[in-house]
């Protein structure tokens, strides 16, 4: 059974369970492809798009999630999500014209892009909801959720590092509009994937409210928000700048590691100890890439990050879990994922607009907010959780 201090193995070998996760992976990647390739592209016609497309993004997660419990419950919740996924792809599809039109034109693509970039992030933040809070749970008994949750939040965790390895790899030998559409085979392969569960119908509640926080957001779960949103800020600064697929293959490498380092070494620590020793790793790996040498900044510094990463990212999920009271656990998870998806885009967002303004100091300003963090778990988060939780 899991307890308080020991962390889940997978443990899940029901087809349908793999297929969702198989699903989250392939969908996550068609969004993550874009992180290091957009910027690069989009700066080169003009410094203010990149920033555009992080903050229309950002705006477009939280814009569905309050009509996701009214949606799911007046429709079939497989074909929300589906329906969901195939907007975001054809969403994805549009960027196939940018380049014609950037050639001809570049009055129209500030609005073009924008529009593309919300729709993408609305269709995303709707489907992610959907998929973790409800569609996975629902194809597992109910002493396997937090097994199925936890699994199926390390194949979108990968996504961070096969997305953009996948678009490198496409840019190095092909074009943007390449890059674009391996994003989109992979949301389209994310949908047969679903269409593939079947799932069971449900009876609508007699009373559902339009709007409302109900799978959307945990209001009581405010400061493990703010906490791991501190986390993911430091991280996606550093990401901002990386554009190699060295950088990612070893950052994969530190994903692999710290599945292993909490299977056998937090597996009787003290609770604390993950979320501390991942935010360590990654403050190291900032003072490293502050020094500019070659070695530690190509192998050392990924490899920290993913595993600081991967042990932070999987204690605070379960954090969530445990915090959300009964019939909470689907809106939990939509508040990590929130959180994960805002600290991470605001964190490039942040380290694009640092690099456009010629200041520069990237690993200075991720180590700041690392420690900030760090200071916010030590002194209050983790004490305020122990007081808070419900499980």
């Amino acid at each position: 059974m899991y307890t308080q201090n020991t962390p889940v193995h997978v443990k899940l070998w029901h087809h349908d369970f793999w297929r969702l996760a198989l699903a989250n992976l392939l969908m996550t990647m068609s969004v993550y492809m874009f992180i290091p390739v957009l910027p690069q592209w989009l700066s080169a016609y003009g410094t203010t798009l990149p920033g555009y497309a992080m903050v229309a993004y950002l705006v477009g997660i939280y814009t569905l999630g309050g009509f996701c419990s009214y949606l799911i419950q007046r429709f079939r919740r497989s074909h929300v999500c589906i329906t969901a996924v195939l907007v975001m792809a054809i969403c994805t599809a549009l960027m196939f014209y940018f380049p014609s039109i950037l050639c001809n034109s570049t009055e129209m693509i500030p609005g073009m892009l924008i529009l593309s970039r919300f729709l993408v992030g609305a269709a995303f933040g709707l489907a992610q909801m959907i998929l973790t809070s409800t569609l996975v749970i629902d194809t597992c008994e109910s002493f396997q959720r937090t097994e199925a949750n936890h699994s199926a939040a390390w194949f979108g965790r990968f996504a961070l590092s096969l997305g953009p390895i996948l678009a490198l790899c496409v840019m190095r030998f092909y074009s943007f509009q390449w890059v674009v559409a391996a994003s989109l085979v992979c949301a389209v392969i994310s949908c047969v994937l679903l269409f593939m569960v079947d799932f069971p119908f449900k009876a609508p509640d007699d009373e559902v409210p339009t709007y409302s926080l109900d799978r959307f957001f945990l209001p009581h779960g405010f400061p493990l928000f703010v906490n791991l949103l501190l986390c993911m800020i430091a991280v996606g600064i550093i990401l901002s700048i990386e554009a190699e697929m060295l950088f990612y293959a070893m950052m994969m490498g530190g994903f692999l590691m710290a599945l292993l380092t909490q299977k056998y070494v937090f597996s009787n620590a003290e609770l604390k100890s993950e979320i501390v020793t991942g935010l360590i790793l990654i403050g190291a790996a900032m003072l490293m890439l502050m020094t500019k040498k070659p070695i530690a900044s190509n192998y050392i510094v990924p490899v920290f990050i993913g595993l600081g990463t991967g042990i932070i990212g999987t204690r605070f999920l379960l954090f969530f879990i445990k915090l959300s009271k009964h019939c909470q656990r689907g809106t939990s998870q939509s508040s990590y994922f929130l959180s994960w998806e805002t600290g991470l885009w605001s964190g490039i967002l942040i380290g694009i607009c640092l690099q456009e303004s010629g200041k520069g100091m990237l690993p200075e300003t991720s180590l700041a907010i690392t420690l900030v963090a760090l200071l916010m778990y030590q002194f209050f988060t983790h004490s305020w959780y122990l007081k808070n939780k419900n499980r």
